[in-house]
């Protein structure tokens, strides 16, 4: 059984944890905070198995491999960035932040401190004046390419030739540089349109071996090094003998279900979001995976198609969003009886209710892992084997 590890690090003090939305813990100690989640998850899911020891991070600080930073004017009428307060539109002034890969933070300051010899002014929502939104910055933790959005509030962007030129010498380890507009009253980050101004478009980066193409919108987990840990807990609770056929249930980029591929017959990925499907696509051909196969469509919807084709799957891999799964689609796994399940949840109280309902269709938890994904937060990611009781 795996204990969490202590961090490498002392705890480090956070000058505005008290007004930041970013993080809800961080005045916590490490220790502290890996007590707190394995409480929580033990109350919500100890009912149907034995919680296992929390896996921690050796380092929980500046992990965050994807960074949003949002900008606005002060009452000196000076350019900031930052975070909002939690709660409202109030911009909080934030350098470096502790959660996120320090490169990053380095670059948007850099920005900010570009805007005013451009005459560049920070976007206001009420009265659609200036233009710059956010800065959206994701880093290859094993490749170490960057990405940097600039989200403008129009797509008239005076001198940015220059402005790329500047930024540049000042960062010479950008590989691209993207445009993204987005003039809507939102509070979605990314608009539609998207213009590449340098390099590629894209980064790459590998994750358990496999390497993936990540462009602004792709999903992608923002702590790599738990990530690794949190496939690889997964897989290995799964004990694939290598002649299965598997769903990948919520698939996304396909990141899980490639990493599966090399331990099974057969993979077959289904998501709703057609631009991710788009890409987990592109990622099998860049990786030469030959056996696993995507699908645009709701996984609820697709599960009961196979379910009355009465195709034989051997287990299901789940990842949904925060809302949980849907009766819908355990109706539909209950119907096809694969012989487990490897449920993986970023939200312990979605996770508890569907529990109890896999419990109803006949499904046992055998093992639960927390896995803390986002240390300073009070999130947690939580694996659950489940095996269909005779």
């Amino acid at each position: 059984m795996q204990k969490h590890v202590k961090p490498a690090l002392p705890k480090i003090d956070c000058p505005v944890v008290d007004r930041c939305g970013g993080c809800q813990i961080q005045q916590l100690s490490y220790d502290q905070q890996l007590a707190k989640k394995q409480t929580e998850v033990n109350k919500l899911l100890s009912k149907f198995a034995k919680v296992e020891p929390i896996i921690g991070m050796t380092n929980p600080y500046y992990y965050r491999n994807k960074i949003h930073t949002t900008f606005a004017m002060n009452r000196k009428g000076q350019v900031i960035s930052g975070k909002y307060q939690a709660g409202s539109h109030h911009v909080v002034p934030i350098d470096s932040c502790l959660i996120e890969d320090q490169r990053a933070d380095e670059i948007v300051v850099s920005i900010r401190q570009m805007l005013r010899s451009f005459k560049i002014k920070p976007y206001h929502e009420d009265s659609r004046s200036g233009l710059l939104r956010h800065v959206l910055v994701r880093t290859g933790f094993q490749s170490g390419q960057i990405m940097v959005v600039l989200v403008l509030g129009s797509p008239v962007f005076p001198s940015r030739k220059n402005f790329i030129k500047a930024l540049l010498e000042q960062h010479p380890e950008i590989t691209t540089v993207v445009l993204n507009v987005n003039n809507k009253k939102t509070s979605m980050v990314l608009g539609d349109r998207e213009q590449v101004l340098y390099g590629k478009g894209f980064i790459e980066d590998t994750l358990c071996g496999k390497s993936f193409r990540l462009s602004p919108k792709s999903f992608y987990q923002v702590n790599p090094v738990q990530t690794e840990v949190l496939y690889s807990k997964a897989l290995d609770l799964a004990e694939f003998t290598g002649r299965e056929t598997i769903i990948d249930a919520y698939c996304g980029i396909g990141t899980i279900g490639l990493i599966a591929s090399d331990r099974v017959k057969q993979v077959i990925g289904v998501e709703l979001n057609q631009a991710a499907v788009k890409d987990a696509i592109n990622n099998a051909k860049r990786n030469q995976v030959k056996n696993v196969f995507f699908h645009q469509a709701d996984a609820g919807d697709f599960m009961l198609q196979i379910a009355r084709k009465k195709q034989r799957v051997d287990a299901v891999l789940m990842d949904p969003p925060r809302s949980g799964s849907t009766e819908k689609f355990i109706q539909a796994l209950a119907t096809m009886k694969p012989k487990q399940v490897v449920y993986i949840s970023c939200n312990p109280v979605t996770l508890a209710r569907d529990l109890a309902s896999l419990a109803r269709k006949g499904y046992q938890a055998k093992r639960i892992i927390p896995v803390d994904m986002f240390p300073g937060t009070n999130h947690v990611e939580t694996i659950v084997s489940l095996v269909r009781k005779r």
